[in-house]
C-alpha cells in the first residue's frame, strides 16, 4: 500500500470518528397558516357550511385534494430536499384532514406523525403539529384554552407539545393562532392580550421547572412584534437587547422596520404577524440545542406569490380564495422557519 493510500485511509478513519461530534444542521422548524385547510363534510357543531360542495365557496373534493397537494408542496419546499423536523400549522379543521395530508398526499413519503387541538372555535379552526419520529420523540401534549369574555365566541386553543430530540435535549413547543382583528384592532386587542398572558404564564412555569428551558413559540399572532400583546404581555424582546437564558426573544422584532418584509400583506403593506419567539437558552450556540445564527426566515418562493393590484403594486401571497372567488393558490400567509443546531 502506498504512503498516499495509507494517509487517505487514516483521514477517512478520523472523519468517521469525528462525525458523531458534528452538530446536526437539518433540524428545521417551520410554521404555516394554511388558510382554511378544511374537509368537505359539514360539521353540525361548527360554522363550516361554506366549506362544503353546496356552500358559498363550492368546496369540492377536487379543490380539497388540490389544497392538500398545495400544502404538501409548501412543506416539502421549505425543507429544501429534507423534510422539516417540525411543522406547526393553523387553520386546520380536524385530524382527518391531517390524516389525508400525511398519509394520502405527496407528503406521505416523509412519514409525519401529528397532534391537533380540539378547540371550541365556532368555525372549527384548530392548531396542529407535524413531527418527524426519527428526529423528535413526543413526551407530552397539552391544550390550553384562553378565557373569553364572550362564551359564544371562544377562541382557539394553544397547543403545547414537549418532545425529546435525538441527543436527549427537551423542547417545549407552543403553537398559537391568536384572535383576528376582523372586528377592529382596538375592540379585539384585549383578546390577544389575554392569549399572550396565558402563554406567558405557561412559559414561566417551564422556566421554573427546567434549568435549561428550550422554548419555541410559533404562530399567527394577528399582532406585530412591537404590539402590546407580544412585547409587553408575552415580553418577547429583540435579540439586539442582550440575551438572558430565562427570557423570551422575538426573532423578527429587529426586522419590523425593514421595507417590504413580512409574511403577510395587508392593504399593500407587508408585516410580521407570523413569528417565532424563543427562550434565551436557544440563542447560545455553546448549548446542546440552539437556533442557528439566532435567525428566523420567511420562505418566499415564487410559486407562493402573485402580482398585487395596481393600487398597491409589487407581489402578495397567492391565496386559495379571494372573497368568494376560487384562485387555487396556497395561502394568504407565507411560511416561516428556523434551523436548530443539535450537538451530540
Amino acid at each position: 500500500m502506498s504512503g498516499l493510500s495509507r494517509r487517505l485511509r487514516l483521514l477517512a478513519f478520523l472523519w468517521l470518528l469525528l462525525l458523531p461530534l458534528v452538530a446536526q444542521e437539518n433540524f428545521r422548524v417551520m410554521f404555516y397558516n394554511a388558510e382554511n385547510l378544511y374537509d368537505i363534510k359539514d360539521n353540525p357543531h361548527t360554522d363550516d357550511d361554506d366549506f362544503t360542495p353546496d356552500g358559498q365557496l363550492h368546496w369540492t373534493k377536487f379543490r380539497y385534494w388540490q389544497k392538500l397537494e398545495n400544502v404538501s408542496k409548501v412543506i416539502s419546499s421549505v425543507g429544501e430536499g429534507y423534510p422539516p423536523a417540525l411543522v406547526g400549522l393553523c387553520e386546520v379543521e380536524n385530524d382527518s384532514v391531517l390524516f389525508d395530508l400525511t398519509r394520502k398526499s405527496s407528503l406521505q413519503r416523509h412519514k409525519y406523525e401529528y397532534v391537533i387541538t380540539c378547540s371550541g372555535d365556532r368555525r372549527g379552526s384548530n392548531i396542529a403539529l407535524l413531527y418527524q419520529r426519527d428526529q423528535m420523540k413526543m413526551v407530552s401534549k397539552k391544550s390550553y384554552t384562553p378565557l373569553s369574555d364572550n362564551p359564544a365566541k371562544p377562541t382557539r386553543d394553544i397547543l403545547h407539545v414537549t418532545g425529546r430530540v435525538v441527543n436527549g435535549g427537551i423542547l417545549d413547543i407552543f403553537i398559537c393562532h391568536f384572535p383576528s382583528r376582523s372586528e377592529g384592532i382596538k375592540k379585539t386587542r384585549p383578546y390577544r392580550i389575554r392569549c399572550a398572558g396565558l402563554l406567558k404564564q405557561k412559559a414561566d412555569s417551564i422556566f421554573r421547572i427546567r434549568k435549561q428551558a428550550n422554548i419555541i413559540i410559533m404562530g399567527d399572532f394577528n399582532d406585530y412584534p412591537d404590539d402590546i400583546s407580544m412585547s409587553q404581555t408575552l415580553k418577547g424582546q429583540s435579540i439586539e437587547s442582550g440575551i438572558a437564558s430565562r427570557s423570551l426573544y422575538n426573532l423578527f422584532y429587529h426586522k419590523i422596520k425593514e421595507k417590504d418584509a413580512g409574511s403577510y400583506k395587508y392593504r399593500g403593506k407587508w408585516g410580521f404577524i407570523d413569528q417565532f419567539v424563543v427562550s434565551g437558552n436557544l440563542l447560545d450556540e455553546s448549548r446542546k440545542v440552539s437556533v442557528k445564527d439566532s435567525a428566523a426566515h420567511i420562505f418566499s418562493a415564487g410559486f407562493l406569490l402573485e402580482k398585487d393590484n395596481e393600487k398597491y403594486g409589487g407581489q402578495k401571497p397567492f391565496r386559495t380564495y379571494s372573497g368568494w372567488k376560487y384562485l387555487g393558490g396556497y395561502s394568504d400567509h407565507l411560511p416561516i422557519y428556523i434551523d436548530l443546531l443539535i450537538k451530540p
